[in-house]
């Protein structure tokens, strides 16, 4: 069992940054394949970016490529997601998910956080 909590959320302005931070519990984020999803009203939930449980497959969606950056920090069982020049279609409930292997589809991934909003002006 792993429970996730993710904070950071917030309202920004377009090209201001965001750090958004996944924390588990119940078991460590070493043994998961870790990812960040996204939902905007009326749209289905999307992959984002995804990390291993050692940090070293990366994956992200071409929409955020080169503007978002997920890290892991084992020690503390936190995920980051550090987000840039942020855009107004970036504005979406931001969600943390764990699976046991590497997908973008969100049906692989078992558990999951709450969720957090991110806001991104005009």
């Amino acid at each position: 069992q792993v429970q996730l909590v993710e904070s950071g959320g917030g309202l920004v302005q377009a090209g201001a940054s965001l750090r958004l931070s996944c924390a588990a519990s119940g078991s460590t984020l070493s043994s998961y394949v870790t990812a960040w999803f996204r939902q905007a009203p009326g749209k289905e939930r999307e992959f984002v970016a995804s990390i291993t449980r050692r940090g070293t497959i990366l994956s992200y969606a071409d929409s955020v490529k080169g503007r978002f950056t997920i890290s892991i920090d084992n020690a503390k069982n936190v995920v980051w997601l550090q987000m840039n020049s942020l855009k107004p279609e970036d504005t979406a409930v931001y969600y943390c998910a764990s699976s046991t292997i590497i997908s973008r589809n969100r049906e692989r991934y078992d558990y999951w956080g709450q969720g957090t909003q991110v806001t991104v002006s005009s």
